[in-house]
Formats: structure tokens, sequence, C-alpha cells
């Protein structure tokens, strides 16, 4: 059972740190610790194994048995008012439950893994999304190069919906980490002649998707076995990076199974 204690003041200790944590997307990197936030994300973890140091529960939710179920699974509870709460969240309707969980660091890579690289994505909600979809269709690794949007920032974790926790995730990589992956990379350009469906897709494979303005690096297209194209016969000039990166790794697992 863990050890539950009240918390009445805004000047906690634990509270002034998470404070830090929720305004800075890239705190948990400083800090060594990452706030999560809401029953979905709390629960994700707990089902893929994960060890929470703290729960933090508003008053409401502590006298619901589900929630209170959650909250106990951390090694210690702490029950504060809503208002205290809603001091610590980044959300327009705080969440009433959270964790916090110690960052294993910036990550191993699995250089024979299915993956996914993000060169430069600027923002949070389509890291968040190509986590998920990566996830949703096999691919188990995602190595973010530097540049990318902070993984276990609040924006990404909400828009990830728990694919963080069945992820194996490299953050600030470079060419050190490009050198290691020992499968081929493809990356995806409106100028390449080949159209995706057209092509045998290896597997395992790793996909690379560009910043949202400037698109694959040329010294990063460079290192790629295929330049494909996405056929879009509606005649737009692109499409936004996640939605790619769906379509992509769509047709990788299509031609698997």
């Amino acid at each position: 059972m863990a050890d539950v204690k009240a918390i009445s003041s805004r000047d906690n200790p634990l509270l002034v740190r998470l404070r830090k944590l929720a305004s800075d997307p890239a705190g948990y990197r400083k800090l060594g610790q990452l706030w999560i936030e809401g029953d979905h994300l709390c629960s994700a973890l707990l089902q893929r194994g994960g060890q929470p140091a703290h729960a933090l529960i508003s008053e409401d939710a502590w006298a619901q048995p589900a929630l209170r179920d959650i909250a106990n699974q951390a090694q210690a509870v702490a029950v504060l008012p809503a208002s205290l709460m809603a001091g610590i969240s980044s959300l327009e309707s705080p969440a009433s439950i959270g964790f916090v969980a110690d960052w294993s660091g910036a990550g191993e890579l699995q250089p024979h893994a299915p993956s996914v690289v993000l060169d430069r994505l600027q923002d949070a909600g389509n890291v968040g999304t190509i986590l998920r979809t990566a996830a949703a269709f096999g691919f188990t690794q995602c190595v973010a190069l530097k540049g990318t949007a902070a993984l276990w920032s609040g924006k990404v974790l909400r828009a990830g919906m728990g694919a963080h926790f069945g992820l194996n995730l490299v953050e600030l990589a470079g060419d050190a980490q490009l050198d290691a992956l020992r499968v081929p990379l493809i990356a995806t350009s409106s100028h390449a002649q080949r159209a995706l469906h057209e092509v045998d897709l290896p597997w395992p494979c790793a996909w690379v998707m560009g910043h949202e303005g400037q698109g694959v690096s040329a010294a990063l297209e460079a290192r790629c076995s295929l330049t494909l194209r996405i056929a879009q016969p509606g005649g737009e000039e692109s499409l936004n990076v996640a939605a790619a990166a769906a379509v992509c790794l769509y047709e990788s697992t299509r031609q698997r199974i």
C-alpha cells in the first residue's frame, strides 16, 4: 500500500518542482523526472509495467474508488485540493490525477528495430501523433534528432495517448545513432520519381520524417536507401508530416500482412 499524505501548501517542495516541470517542455531533462497527467496516461504507464514514484490526486478524485486504485499503484500518494492540482496542470481543464516518474535518459538505440526517425520536427502535436501511429503499425522505436520537440513534454505525451510507454525512445540523436542503425532508411519527397505504392518496401526499415517547413535535410536524405513520393492525385503540394507518416507506416504494414 502506498504511503498517503495530504498537501495543503502551495509551497510544498514537490509542488514547486512539478510547476517547474509543467512550465518547461524539456524540463524533465534537467530534473530527471516526468510529469504524467491524467488517468488515461497514468493507466497506460501502469499497463506497461511502469513504476511511478509519486501520485498526486485531488481530494474529490481520491473519493472515487477507480482513481484511488490508480493512485495507490505509486510508491507515495499526495492528496491535495483541486486548486493546487490546477496550479501544476498544463491543461485548460486540469486533470484530477497525475504521476511523477523517473526519466530513464535519452535512450539507447536498438540497431535492428523498425523505426521512425524524426528530423527536427517542431510541432509537439505532430510528434505525439507520429509516436501513436508508429506504435499502432508495429514500429517499435523512435529516434528523435537534435532540434526535434522534446518527446516527453506534456503536449507530446497527450498527443501520443500512451504510445510512449510501448516504444523505445531515443532523444537528442545525431550522426552516431544514425551510423548505428542497421535497417534501411526511407525518406519521402514530392520530387521523387517512384511512388510509395510502386515499391516493395524493406522490413524492418526506418522511415525518416522531416522538418515541417524544410523537409528532410540533404545530409540525412543522402543516407537513405530509398526516397519516395506519396501519390496525391488531388493536386496538393504536400501533406502534413503526421499525415504523411501515417500513410508511409500503414503502407509498410499493408505490404507485410
